[in-house]
Parts: structure tokens; C-alpha cells; sequence
């Protein structure tokens, strides 16, 4: 092993941007510290080193920024914007961080410990395609007329239509795992809808936001439209979902958390999207290939070393291929080469930080104490940094709490089944249901499954496919609306009727 830094690996301008070491938020266009100086620490996954000091916003920083985006949706050039002009802005920022794409992919690395390689291709491909994507919704908010016939006012003539208006100041909270793509679900829809935006990112990966702030100037967005504040839950979090002049609020994060955030906003009667845990079963039917099965259950479950709120964290497998399917994705995952996601060679890098590691590994112990059979993995590796092996369990208990509870890392159950209608209601048997996969070439049993499955989304033989036109979200305690797709930008958007009598 080496004492070199992992950001030693940084190209000249991810390395140029995290040299900066100290970095402000944005806040009505300017580049600003907490008011009372208060700073915490970012560290780099893979080797534990610190590598950037960002402010920690309190209360009077959420104040300010909501001040700032207030004033720019009241009082600033935003309202008066055009939607073709909505509509420029956000396609000169999806070139901008096209052209950055690596620089951006790189700090995602750093900050969250992800593969740079598949940041690029997968984070950064989607951000630049959903900012276009919504883009053209800009232009395409529309109303209706509605031809009226009110029974006690006979002999008078109305003419009725509905308008669609921005809701107003809207508070997006983002998750660590994908800290820019999850930010730009928020973000593309809202301002294509024309509101502004208070956007705190997850204070374990802070430094995409930042960089993408930078970007947002440069674009030319007006003061105030988008305010990016660091900080924790209790301390800028919670002051900014629970604001009086937040209007919509956008979180995607723990079913905890989301709890907590739907309440606040009930209090203000704030309009909220809740995008939260899962616990998503993987379904291989009897028809389908071992290998093929094996194959897809490791990409399922380690993207991303398995921090995916959709991962594939449940694997049923009819008795009959139960042995081949599940000693081949022991394979699969004891074969993923494990590193930092600077090097491309990487398929697993480490988890986000001390706290998720230790999450995981009391996990991991829970299934051994409880009677799971190990197949692989099962410990934290011996190198420096938040790396913990992939792990595969088999058993046929539903109750363990390892098949039950969320645990957001490389770690699979794998479970036998007999027939359709069994693990149709074991899928189903779990307070989540964001998302499902069915593995089979009989698409007929599969189009007889899939209706039976209680979740926001159902992949047929491939898992976590997301594309900007789709919408992604949950059913039960893994939420409620939706992210992406068309659907996405109502959220944003109030329902106004006018009512003339003429």
C-alpha cells in the first residue's frame, strides 16, 4: 500500500476545484460563508482524508437563502422570464456540464467514493440528458378552456379556463449516494416550471452542488433563482423544510427522514415530494438462464457498492436453479475488483462514510447471528478507506431482519421459492415497494407478475434502468410522487381556474 492521496489521481480540473480546500455556498447570487463562520470537513471515501472545508449553514443562513429565492420569484428578473428564455437557460446549463462532465464525475468520486468511470457515464450522462429533457417542458405548460353549465344561474354564459403557475420557492434536499443526478430531479423540473430554489445537499457529499453552482452562474442565471447551502439535517435541513415561505418541498433520502419532513410540512401545508427507502425484490422465473440470473443479481445489488435506494437487495430463485443461480453471484461478487473509484479499473470502491460502514457491517453481523448461510464477503476489507467486502447470504427465513429492514450496501439475501403466487406475496410482504425486477424470456407469465408486484417501478430483465421520460418514485413507505418524466413538473406547478361571466 502507498501514503499517496487519492486525489493525487485527479485530472488538473477536479484537482484544480478541491485545491481550493475552503469552499463558500451560493446564496442571491454570491459566494458566501455562514454567518457565525461555523465550517465542517469533507473526506474522501477511499483513503479518509480530508479534503475540503465547507460552511455549516444554521438557521439564519436558511433564512437568508429563502429571502434570496423569495425575492427573486416575487420581485427579481425570474418572473418576468419567458419560458423560451426558462428554456435557454437550461440548455446552456446541461452544455456546461457536459463540457465538465469528467471535472464533475471526478468529484462525485472523491466525495462519495463512486467509480468516476461509471459516474461519467451513468450520474453525469443522465444530469446532462434530464436538464434537456425538462428544458423543453419549459415551453409546453398549458391550461385549458372548459365549457361550464352551472344549474342555478339559467340564461347566463360563462367562460371558464385553468392556469398552471409556478407553486414558488421550493426546498430540495438530496441524498448522498448520487449527490448531482438526485439534485438535478429536483432541480430541472422546478425551474423549467419557474420557481426558484433552496438546494441542500447532504452534508457527506456537498462538493458536486457547489461545483454545479459555479455553473449555474456562468449560464446566466438571475440572483437568487437557485441557492445552494451546506449543512447538516438539525441545523439546515430542518429549519429549511419546516420554513413558512418554502412552498414545495423535494427530498429524497431515509423513509426516517421522510417521515419527519412530511409532517413539517403539513404543518405549512407545504406541497411535498417524498422519494425514500426500498427493499426491492429481484424475481428470477424458472425459464431463465442461471448464468444470466447470477450476472444480474450482481449488477442489481452492487452498483454503486449497493448504496441505491432501488438496489436489488432481495433475491427469490425457484428451488430448482436456487444452487446455480446463488454460488454464481458468489462468484460475481468475490471476483469485483475493489479500489478507489479514481482508478478505472474499479468496481466497487468504498462505502460513503465511517458511519455507513459501520451500518453495513452491523447488518452483515446480524445475519450470522440470526442463522444466515454466508456465501462471500462478510467483513470490512484491511485497506484504508470505508471499503467493506460484497456479501451473499442464503436462507428461506423471511424474517430475518437482514431480508426486512433497508441496508443500503453490497449486500444481497438470496431466498427459494416454488410458484408465481408464492413469491408474488413475498415480494409484496415489506413496507417498501419502489422498485421490482422479473427475470424470465415468458412474457406471459411476466405481464401476469407484474401487475401483482407493489412497486413504482418494475424492470423486466435488467434492474435500476433509468431514463429522463420515466417517472421514478414509490409505492407505501418508499414514498409518494414522483421524480422525473412529465409527471414530474406537476409537482412544481399550481392548478389555477378563472371563472368569467360574460
Amino acid at each position: 500500500m502507498t501514503n499517496t492521496p487519492n486525489t493525487a489521481l485527479l485530472g488538473s480540473g477536479a484537482r484544480a476545484f478541491i485545491d481550493r480546500r475552503n469552499h463558500p455556498m451560493l446564496i442571491g447570487g454570491a459566494w458566501v460563508d455562514a454567518i457565525d463562520g461555523a465550517r465542517f470537513d469533507v473526506i474522501d471515501p477511499a483513503d479518509e482524508s480530508v479534503i475540503a472545508s465547507v460552511p455549516s449553514a444554521g438557521r439564519a443562513d436558511v433564512e437568508r437563502a429563502v429571502q434570496a429565492a423569495t425575492l427573486a420569484f416575487e420581485h427579481g428578473a425570474w418572473p418576468n422570464l419567458r419560458p423560451a428564455e426558462r428554456q435557454r437557460l437550461l440548455l446552456k446549463l446541461a452544455d456546461l456540464i457536459e463540457r465538465d462532465a469528467q471535472v464533475l464525475a471526478e468529484i462525485e468520486s472523491v466525495d462519495n467514493g463512486k467509480s468516476a468511470v461509471v459516474a461519467r457515464a451513468v450520474d453525469i450522462a443522465l444530469t446532462v440528458d434530464f436538464f434537456r429533457y425538462m428544458a423543453g417542458w419549459a415551453t409546453k405548460i398549458e391550461g385549458s378552456t372548459v365549457d361550464v353549465s352551472v344549474p342555478y344561474a339559467p340564461g347566463s354564459e360563462f367562460f371558464a379556463y385553468t392556469r398552471r403557475e409556478p407553486v414558488g420557492v421550493v426546498a430540495a434536499v438530496v441524498p448522498w449516494n448520487f449527490p448531482l443526478l438526485v439534485a438535478t430531479w429536483k432541480l430541472a423540473p422546478a425551474l423549467a416550471a419557474g420557481c426558484t430554489v433552496v438546494l441542500k445537499p447532504a452534508e457527506q457529499t456537498p462538493l458536486s452542488a457547489i461545483y454545479l453552482g459555479r455553473l449555474i452562474i456562468e449560464a446566466g442565471f438571475p440572483p437568487g433563482v437557485v441557492n445552494i447551502i451546506t449543512g447538516d439535517g438539525p441545523n439546515a435541513g430542518a429549519p429549511l423544510v419546516s420554513h413558512p415561505g418554502i412552498h414545495k418541498i423535494s427530498f429524497t433520502g431515509s423513509t426516517e427522514v421522510g417521515k419527519l419532513i412530511g409532517r413539517a410540512a403539513m404543518d405549512n401545508m407545504t406541497r411535498v415530494t417524498l422519494e425514500l427507502g426500498g427493499k426491492s425484490p429481484m424475481i428470477v422465473l424458472d425459464d431463465c438462464d442461471a448464468d444470466l440470473a447470477a450476472q444480474g443479481a450482481a449488477n442489481a445489488i452492487f452498483f454503486n457498492h449497493g448504496q441505491v435506494c432501488c438496489a436489488g437487495s432481495r433475491l427469490y430463485v425457484p428451488k430448482r436453479l436456487y444452487d446455480r443461480v446463488v454460488d454464481g453471484l458468489a462468484s460475481h461478487a468475490a471476483a469485483l475488483p475493489m479500489g478507489s473509484g479514481l482508478e478505472a479499473q474499479t468496481q466497487l470502491g468504498p462505502l460513503v462514510s465511517q458511519e455507513q460502514l459501520d451500518r453495513v457491517c452491523h447488518y452483515i453481523e446480524l445475519g450470522r447471528q440470526q442463522g444466515a448461510r454466508m456465501l462471500t464477503g462478510g467483513a470490512r476489507s484491511e485497506r484504508t478507506g470505508y471499503f467493506v467486502q460484497p456479501t451473499v447470504f442464503a436462507s428461506d427465513d423471511e424474517s430475518l431482519r437482514i431480508v426486512r429492514e433497508e441496508i443500503f450496501g453490497p449486500v444481497v439475501v438470496a431466498l427459494p421459492y416454488d410458484d408465481l403466487d408464492e413469491v408474488a406475496r413475498r415480494a409484496n410482504d415489506t413496507p417498501f415497494g419502489l422498485g421490482a425486477s422479473i427475470w424470465s424470456s415468458d412474457l406471459s407469465r411476466v405481464q401476469r407478475l407484474v401487475p401483482k408486484l407493489k412497486a413504482g417501478t418494475v424492470w423486466v430483465n435488467c434492474h435500476s434502468m433509468l431514463d429522463p421520460a420515466v417517472p421514478f418514485g414509490g409505492y407505501k413507505l418508499s414514498g409518494f410522487g414522483r421524480d422525473m418524466g412529465r409527471v414530474s413538473l406537476d409537482a412544481y406547478l399550481e392548478t389555477k381556474s378563472v371563472f368569467m361571466k360574460i
